[in-house]
């Protein structure tokens, strides 16, 4: 299958180009395309001729979004657009990937795909406009939302803890805000996984990994893990703190737990725990940092 990956420099398109072996992958990052460019998206999809396109590309940065709220929706909605214009044009599916940032995060219990969308700010507003034009845009689509994702490459959670783990004897993560940490490795597997069974099953599905938990449950899970392999930490106390105490320009989802079995029962697959995930991540995190010494 040839596949026209976009954000392909991210943590997810990296995933996705490094899993894809039998595939034919035309892999682009920004500089070579600019989804928010019709013209451009128009061109290079007639030359590339892919049998679909996966968009990886996003604008993930929460908190600026509040101030560059042009350019968030310039990426999170118009580039998705685009996309879907130009796979309607070439009559091929489109796998367009979202957030669990589209919801509230007031319900109690994990979300579904049908749960009314009610994003806090203009992150989540841009994503949930993604979804609306690709559904509008393009019948044939795939839209997956998926939450914390992390990886051993990019901007991320894990890379952010190991670094404060490494230079601080004390902190304080936020203990009231819910969801479920997923692996860039896990999301590309799930999505090469799915492809060939696309056909007739169209629609918006959730993909995370299993177990729900807080920012603080993460954050011990990747000093746990750090410690067992081995990696030096300074960190010796780590406090729960309400997200009151830690305040950012962008309100997030007390609870943003998304429920997988739509998309589990749909293509007959099992979606790995993160711990298991973590545990690989963290290893390729090591080994760099060996490297780099």
């Amino acid at each position: 299958m040839r596949l026209l990956i976009t954000g392909a420099r991210g943590q997810l398109g990296t995933e996705l180009v490094r899993q894809a072996t039998g595939h034919a992958c035309i892999a682009v990052g920004r500089d070579e395309l600019d989804i928010t460019d019709t013209g451009a998206v128009n061109a290079f999809a007639a030359e590339a001729k892919p049998d679909v396109i996966i968009n990886a590309a996003a604008w993930t940065a929460v908190d600026r979004a509040e101030e560059e709220v042009e350019a968030a929706f310039a990426a999170n909605r118009d580039g998705p657009a685009y996309l879907a214009d130009a796979c309607a044009w070439l009559g091929i599916p489109l796998i367009h990937v979202s957030t669990d940032y589209v919801f509230d995060g007031r319900k109690q219990g994990a979300w579904v795909e049908d749960d009314p969308i009610a994003p806090l700010g203009v992150y989540g507003a841009s994503k949930a406009a993604g979804e609306a034009v690709v559904r509008e845009h393009c019948p044939q689509h795939i839209i997956l939302r998926t939450s914390w994702v992390f990886s051993a490459h990019g901007n991320n959670f894990v890379k952010t803890m190991l670094r404060l783990g490494r230079e601080r004897e004390q902190l304080g993560v936020v203990a009231d805000q819910f969801g479920k940490p997923t692996a860039a490795t896990e999301l590309a597997r799930v999505i090469l996984t799915i492809l060939p069974d696309m056909s007739g099953h169209w629609g918006t599905y959730h993909l995370a990994q299993p177990e729900a938990t807080h920012w603080y449950g993460f954050a011990e899970a990747i000093f746990d893990e750090a410690r067992r392999q081995g990696m030096a930490l300074r960190i010796r106390q780590l406090d729960a703190i309400a997200t009151s105490d830690y305040p950012t320009p962008t309100q997030r989802p007390a609870n943003s737990e998304l429920l997988c079995d739509k998309l589990e029962s749909t293509f007959g697959i099992t979606i790995r725990p993160w711990r298991e995930s973590l545990a690989e991540v963290m290893q390729e995190v090591r080994c760099k940092m060996g490297d780099a010494a």
